[in-house]
């Protein structure tokens, strides 16, 4: 039985675009289009209370949080979930509560949900098409990033000061951090690893408490889901496959919420299976499949002292002593910057990304403050990739405007030489190849190959991202599957996709009659 109302909305103005479940039968969104507006609403559906049934409910809590003698924390989800149960059955029985069967139900959902979950935004935290969320003040509404339909104001609204400063204390307490009037601000991991940046009151906000939450994606985007979006073409992901075996460190570049991360994350597949590697992030994004990986992320201060926080820089030089041979940094902002680059020098592979829209305001903003990179050592970078959130119609998609090669320094006067390799574009939505350049050319010469052997061995891997798409291929186990399989025998992975592709055509020149 539904617990939710799905009747269609009573204005004729408003059009139902699409209704899905959270949690059957409690919990459902509706993405609504208003034809007035002009504009997409996000729904969320959950069981109507009647007033008694609140009171009830906000009693049932309270009991609850008094009787409860043990942390929920300490058990796994579902166990959480039948002690919550049993307790309410508990309270109902011991205060003689005479309910039916039907709000019994919606008062263990509610309890489930504000106790386990995210309480009001418990619905948006489940929904997997949500990459932000975003509380801008008490009163106001919700409003949610969307992978479908963009930017939208939800149905979700925080009251007034008291609820919304009591849920953003509640938010810092999940993710084991504190938030006062004294320490206003948080950037904190959430449970599920999503981003969470919150401020409290009013001690630096005029409009009062707020908070952003960026979405954590459990499985990750791979390269193939890139070539899926047209983020990069089959010839590009082949081009970064080549170079990050063999060594050629990158920087993903690009302004904010263009990918970056994502980008770093999928092209991590592309490392060599057994290879080790160390990964340094303010909070937890990158999720890799390789077995010999350690995964650090950088402490911030418990209360006053600065004693207790081990940041980028720390972590940097640690990971320098346990013989890393891919290093990626979520992102590069200062000081860690100069032992990046030193590690390049001296051979180890590094992956990070920065805010900049260009070649020259990446090299601009590594010479300056407060990085302060010597120019003679951004020799030891190898590829650029600038990426950024463009329009195509009336969609907003993220898109690699150009892949750059450092090819070194000029000795007349000074200027770093570059190569473009790739280019987007605009116009067409489509990607122009300039020719194989320095990185391809070392890693024929490293290889001993001859070019008509580069360019085969290239259009092999163009042939394996292309398959694993006509596939459908995307999960980041099930490529990085592929990935090693072709390391450890290309001509096996290359003649089962010949195989595949030979009985797929048989099948479609052979009619069943």
């Amino acid at each position: 039985k539904e617990m939710v109302d799905l009747s269609p909305p009573n204005e004729d103005y408003i059009e139902v675009v699409e209704v899905h479940p959270i949690t059957k039968p409690y919990a459902y969104v509706r993405v609504l289009y208003d034809n007035k507006n002009h504009e997409y609403i996000y729904e969320v559906l959950e069981p109507k209370m009647t007033t008694e049934e609140k009171k009830l409910l906000e009693f049932i809590k309270e009991t609850l949080l008094k009787t409860m003698d043990i942390e929920l924390t300490e058990f796994s989800e579902d166990e959480a979930k039948d002690y919550l149960r049993k307790n309410v059955d508990r309270i109902i029985k011991d205060y003689s509560i005479n309910i039916d069967d039907t709000t019994r139900e919606k008062i263990m959902y509610y309890v489930i949900r504000d106790f386990l979950g995210y309480g009001k935004i418990d619905v948006l935290m489940r929904d997997i098409m949500i990459e932000d969320i975003s509380c801008d003040a008490a009163g106001t509404p919700i409003f949610i990033y969307h992978r479908n339909y963009e930017s939208m104001r939800t149905n979700v609204i925080f009251q007034d000061d008291n609820e919304l400063d009591s849920f953003v204390i509640q938010l810092a307490q999940k993710c084991g951090r504190h938030i006062s009037i004294a320490h206003p601000l948080l950037d904190a991991t959430m449970p599920d690893g999503s981003r969470l940046q919150a401020c409290l009151a009013r001690e630096v906000s005029s409009m009062g408490s707020n908070f952003t939450i960026r979405r954590f994606r459990e499985e990750p985007f791979t390269p193939v889901h890139l070539v899926e979006f047209n983020t990069m073409s089959p010839e590009m992901a082949a081009y970064f496959w080549m170079a990050i075996e063999h060594g050629a460190s990158a920087i993903i570049s690009g302004g904010t919420a263009s990918g970056k991360t994502t980008t770093l994350n999928a092209l991590g597949l592309f490392i060599p299976p057994q290879a080790k590697i160390v990964s340094i992030e303010d909070t937890r994004e990158i999720n890799l499949p390789h077995p010999n990986w350690i995964a650090s992320v950088t402490r911030e201060t418990s209360g006053e002292s600065d004693e207790t926080r081990i940041g980028m820089f720390e972590l940097l030089k640690a990971a320098l002593r346990q013989r890393p041979e891919y290093i990626i940094v979520g992102e590069i902002r200062g000081e860690e910057a100069v032992v990046l680059f030193q590690a390049m020098a001296t051979g180890h592979t590094v992956y990070s990304t920065m805010h900049a829209d260009s070649i020259f305001s990446v090299i601009h903003r590594l010479e300056g403050e407060p990085i302060n990179i010597p120019r003679i050592q951004l020799q030891a970078l190898d590829i650029v990739a600038i990426q950024a959130q463009v329009r195509i119609g009336r969609k907003r998609v993220r898109r690699i405007k150009e892949i750059v090669e450092v090819v070194g320094i000029d000795p007349s006067t000074e200027d770093i030489l570059t190569n473009d390799v790739f280019k987007w574009n605009p116009r067409k939505d489509t990607f122009d190849y300039y020719g194989k350049g320095q990185v391809m050319d070392r890693i024929a010469e490293f290889r001993n190959w001859t070019d008509r052997e580069l360019n085969e061995e290239f259009n092999k891997r163009v042939e394996v991202i292309k398959w694993l798409m006509e596939k459908g291929i995307k999960h980041y186990v099930d490529v990085g599957h592929i990935v090693a399989g072709y390391y450890k025998n290309p001509d096996k992975i290359m003649e089962m996709i010949e195989k595949d592709r030979r009985e797929n055509a048989d099948k479609v020149s052979s009619p069943v009659l």
